[in-house]
């Protein structure tokens, strides 16, 4: 565990500290949650290990032996038409003592109307992205288990494609007896192969994070909170038109203009929680508040809850079925649904 928080360590040192985190990167849907308990939880998901496949997407060391021959599919319907989704698949190697994974997810951004510099119609064009990810993870020791996924990506706008490579790299120290865990991932280190314009190469949506969990003794609910870009300190948008202060819990506002240190280090955090029912927890209620996304999709004057999610999920004989919901702005919201199985049961 030491010699592992020392590279990690490392690699944080050695990066970038940027601000203004939007815009500067391809491939951004790589980061959208590919499950409805992803996006109920608040996108961000590395600390729960238990047999949904679809999490190792996000920290492939959370891959155990629960999730072998587990199908998940996955589909989010976004604002303005925009569809994204996930199909994955779990197997346990029992000679390798590993669990791999493997998935597809995807985002079609709908028809565009191609037009000249005169606003004359001449058509329309698509857009969509794709990525194929394989990863495995292995329990190194009773507490620690890591894992490593590669993802392979393809972008077409327009008439602009692109392809490239990264890579995922998690660890997830979980202690079984007092229900808690610690999870350190690595997400989408990598680089495009080739660009959409010669000469200009991109970067991709690069990530650290660290997260915690614990589960309460005497009630059946899990808390997470998850810190994000460990690799970068200053991810405040520098809106001259945002001014206003109100409380501290309307998304921090009262930072703009008093201290905004302490509305940047907030913006890190993703605070979520999960009610786990039921004797074999088939019945699952959550709820969580990404204080980045509130605070860069609020409106002035206008309360909002933007930056909640919600969400809930259970089991029907063969077949676990969860719905998710993130508010991103007073415009409307993101409804995720997912289905799960095991092809083991059809036997």
């Amino acid at each position: 565990m030491k010699h592992l928080l020392l590279i990690f360590s490392g690699l944080f040192m050695g990066s970038m500290v940027l601000a203004q985190i939007g815009g500067n990167n391809i491939y951004e849907f790589l980061m959208l949650p590919n499950s409805a308990r992803a996006t109920a939880l608040g996108d961000h998901v590395i600390t729960v290990k238990d047999d949904a496949v679809s999490l190792a997407y996000q920290n492939p060391a959370v891959l155990n032996q629960s999730m072998h021959t587990q199908l998940t599919f996955n589909q989010n319907f976004h604002l303005s038409g925009i569809n994204f989704g996930y199909f994955g698949y779990g197997h346990h190697h029992k000679k390798w003592d590993m669990t791999f994974h493997g998935g597809v997810q995807y985002i079609d951004y709908g028809d565009f109307n191609l037009t000249d510099e005169f606003g004359n119609m001449n058509g329309t064009f698509g857009a969509a992205e794709y990525a194929l990810t394989v990863g495995g993870g292995k329990q190194l020791y009773e507490k620690l288990s890591v894992g490593a996924n590669v993802k392979f990506i393809s972008s077409q706008l327009e008439s602009y494609r692109s392809i490239g490579w990264s890579a995922d790299l998690g660890a997830i120290f979980q202690d079984t007896a007092s229900n808690f865990s610690l999870s350190l991932v690595l997400r989408n280190l990598g680089t495009p192969i080739t660009d959409y314009t010669t000469n200009n190469r991109e970067t991709l949506p690069f990530e650290s994070q660290i997260a915690l969990s614990k589960q309460l003794r005497y009630l059946p609910f899990r808390f997470t909170i998850l810190y994000r870009y460990l690799n970068r300190w200053n991810i405040l948008y520098d809106d001259p038109t945002n001014r206003e202060s109100t409380s501290i819990f309307d998304g921090f506002d009262n930072a703009d203009t008093s201290n905004p240190a302490f509305d940047n280090f907030f913006r890190h955090f993703v605070f979520s929680g999960e009610f786990l029912l039921g004797k074999a927890q088939n019945f699952r209620i959550r709820a969580a508040y990404n204080v980045l996304r509130a605070r860069e999709m609020k409106v002035n004057n206008l309360r909002s809850l933007a930056g909640f999610s919600f969400g809930f999920g259970f089991k029907v004989k063969r077949f676990r079925i969860d719905y998710g919901q993130g508010v991103y702005h007073l415009a409307g919201s993101s409804n995720h649904i997912s289905l799960s199985t095991y092809i083991k049961e059809f036997k």
